[in-house]
């Protein structure tokens, strides 16, 4: 499988890492940097510009996932779900990684780098990277309503007003 990956100055010993134990599991790694330690990096370019080649890798047909990482996950996870059609979630355990990929479907996996020790965060990710979507109706249509009010700022059937 293609894999995306992006970070900033707080995760890139962490990516350096999973890009050589991913690289070793036989998955193709394209690395959107940084590619050297900078502690003022700004992280919204690195995360946006791999969520946009996995988006581009899915539409074309290629099997491809991203992972994006920080000192939290937080801010890379925000910037990468700007992306049209991505579905980026926090994962810190192994049961959030898998239920991110059953449920949600999410193509881009966020990681906080000064959370998780190096070897833990592997595991982490292979479960998020090794789990299917289940496909289930329930999670289709809840799926669907993100991607509905993404492209209409609406949910058909829905009423959406946060003055109420």
């Amino acid at each position: 499988m293609r894999i995306h990956i992006a970070t900033d100055h707080a995760g890139l010993e962490l990516s350096r890492y999973l890009v050589d134990s991913l690289t070793s599991d036989g998955h193709e790694l394209i690395d959107h940097g940084p590619q050297t330690y900078d502690p003022q990096d700004d992280y919204p370019a690195f995360c946006i510009d791999a969520a946009i080649a996995v988006r581009r890798d899915l539409d074309a047909g290629r099997e491809a996932l991203g992972i994006v990482l920080g000192g939290s996950g937080n801010g890379e996870q925000m910037a990468a779900n700007k992306v049209p059609g991505i579905r980026a979630a926090l994962i810190w355990s192994e049961a959030t990684a898998a239920l991110a990929r059953e449920h949600n479907d999410a193509q881009i996996a966020a990681v906080g780098g000064r959370q998780h020790e190096k070897e833990e965060a592997l595991q982490i990710i292979r479960v998020f990277l090794s789990t299917p979507f289940s496909g289930d109706e329930r999670h289709v249509r809840r799926i669907g309503q993100i991607g509905e009010y993404e492209r209409t700022g609406g949910i058909a059937g829905s009423v959406l007003d946060a003055d109420a």
